[in-house]
């Protein structure tokens, strides 16, 4: 016997939080997020994303035993942007069950119906300024940091409850101990063409805030022409940044500007799933001393973001600011990369990787189903 319930007290938000855990804890890829993040993520109170949307969690017991979990929700800012009425769903984890799944993806898909959305998109925790798209490609090495992951079997239940393939989101990896020289003289071309000036996020209080005011003006121009994007309200933004900048390094944060004009920008963080690995998702003296000997042998960064504003793409500018992350990035012991996410319709940011000498290794895929007869 399946039953789906939704997830109403904190007795069952722990449940939920700590399914993973549980699914996973014989696999050596996936790594654990911070509970206490968890909690502070799902809390309406700290997470501005319910300021303007809707959230629903759900749990499955089979025969009594927790076996899945999944979110329905809404996205007010999605909406508005595309003009469009759509519902998603995220945060899926499930037994290899059909049944099971089955039961799960039903749940989001009536609440979402019950809302009038025409269809429903994941997985999207909660969009695509988050965690989103299922791992169908890649399984064999762990995810880099804020990306996902999850079983192979993962792509079977959803197909065969009827979701249907929208959107690739592509990740590329490359290794460098020293940058190649056609790099550098591609970056040196396009540099002096340009009359770009590249720099990194400021170390002074005072003047790092207004970079991070810039970073934000450049995100927003620079992502509004692209599919599906979100343009995050400025509490979202600033609650990102709040978790993002004690684990940022300054000098992998790069603003772009051609003649004193904002051109675009980027953001490479070292990859913490390495230090999260050994926390087990527990915050103590015992894993605070792990996560410290952990951090010291980081060797891989992850570019989470990059954006060029309209009037300066097709420049090489994007390939400029992938140069100075391997500059910077390079003596600080970071020889490992990956640029994710890219869609897999961006053909410019695909050649960019390409010309870097970097590959896709791991694919990600969303998914919509359409909603029939809606109330």
């Amino acid at each position: 016997m399946i039953d789906v319930i939704p997830v109403d007290n904190k007795k069952q938000l722990k449940e939920f939080i700590m399914l993973p855990f549980e699914l996973y804890k014989n696999d050596s890829n996936w790594v654990p997020p911070l509970i206490s993040d968890q909690k502070k993520f799902f809390n309406p109170k700290k997470n501005p994303y319910y300021q303007h949307s809707e959230v629903k969690l759900f749990l499955a017991y089979k025969d009594g035993k927790q076996s899945g979990r999944i979110s329905a929700h809404s996205n007010t800012q999605h909406n508005i942007e595309h003009n469009d009425n759509i519902g998603f769903f995220g945060f899926f984890e499930c037994i290899d069950d059909q049944e099971v799944a089955d039961a799960l993806f039903e749940a989001a898909y009536k609440w979402n119906k019950y809302r009038g959305f025409i269809s429903m998109r994941g997985p999207l925790n909660f969009s695509v300024n988050h965690d989103c798209g299922l791992l169908i490609k890649g399984f064999d090495v762990p995810p880099m940091v804020m990306m996902p992951y999850n079983f192979s079997y993962y792509q079977k239940l959803y197909e065969n409850y009827g979701l249907t393939k929208t959107m690739d989101l592509y990740a590329f990896y490359n290794e460098y101990h020293s940058i190649p020289e056609r790099i550098t003289k591609m970056a040196d071309i396009v540099s002096k063409r340009n009359k770009v000036e590249v720099r990194s996020l400021s170390y002074d209080k005072k003047q790092r805030k207004k970079d991070i005011e810039t970073v934000f003006e450049i995100y927003t121009k620079a992502w509004q022409y692209n599919w599906g994007n979100v343009p995050m309200t400025k509490a979202e933004f600033d609650n990102i940044v709040a978790e993002l900048l004690p684990i940022a390094d300054p000098d992998l944060v790069f603003i772009a500007e051609v003649d004193g004009k904002l051109a675009g920008f980027s953001l490479a963080l070292p990859n913490y799933n390495e230090v999260l690995k050994v926390m087990k998702g527990k915050v103590t003296p015992l894993t605070v001393i792990r996560a410290l000997k952990a951090k010291r042998h980081i060797n891989a960064v992850r570019v989470i973001t990059m954006g060029i504003v309209k009037e300066f793409q097709g420049r090489g500018i994007d390939a400029l600011l992938y140069y100075h992350t391997f500059k910077k990035g390079l003596p600080k012991g970071y020889y490992r990369s990956e640029f994710s996410w890219v869609l897999e319709n961006n053909t410019p940011m695909i050649n960019v990787a390409e010309k870097l000498g970097a590959d896709i290794y791991k694919t990600y895929r969303l998914y919509d189903k359409a909603i029939e007869d809606r109330i």
